[in-house]
């Protein structure tokens, strides 16, 4: 990034944002692209963004998952929400609870309106701080398309690290990074 981009980023707050944890009824809303629904059940007004045509397979696949396993509804995709704009400004959250080997794996997107203005920085803080908080919890994985140099610049910045590649059928090619829970 260049020079005057570090400069502006510096002297402009960072966003206070929180993750908000859907529910199933949400999730079968988004999945449908049904905006009204979602807001009417939802904890938070949403936007058009996360009901849009982008966002419902990541709704679907939460939705399926919540029906399965109820419990995992606290640990997947939520709402990045801006405490003080009182604004829906992305999605973040955990692919699920923990696995056997207490691995997580984040994701998170911002709505292309509110993108470099802090709110993926803000949302992995607040992933990593909550899977150091979380005993079950000793690795943080993220995986990344080769081409996204300012989410992997972003990830490097805490200390994950290239353990290796997949091949994800939506996403495709993906490179794998991780660091340990506690690395705060």
């Amino acid at each position: 990034m260049p020079d005057d981009h570090h400069a502006a980023k510096s002297t402009t707050p960072k966003p206070d944002v929180r993750i908000v944890q859907l529910t199933g009824p949400v999730f079968d809303s988004l999945a449908l692209g049904d905006l009204a629904g979602a807001t009417a059940a939802g904890p938070v007004p949403l936007t058009a963004y996360l009901a849009g045509p982008d966002r419902r397979g990541l709704w679907r696949r939460r939705a399926e998952q919540v029906a399965a396993d109820p419990g995992s509804a606290a640990w997947v995709t939520g709402i990045i929400w801006d405490r003080q704009r009182l604004l829906a400004v992305g999605t973040a959250g955990y692919h699920g609870p923990p696995d056997t080997a207490g691995m997580v794996e984040i994701g998170y997107a911002v709505d292309p309106a509110y993108r470099r203005r802090g709110y993926a920085r803000a949302a992995l803080e607040s992933l990593l701080a909550r899977a150091a908080k979380e005993p079950l919890v000793h690795t943080v994985r993220v995986t990344i398309s080769p081409d996204n140099t300012a989410s992997y610049r972003l990830a490097s910045q805490y200390g994950f690290v290239r353990v290796g590649e997949q091949w994800d059928d939506e996403d495709g090619l993906e490179i794998i990074y991780e660091t340990p829970a506690n690395h705060l």
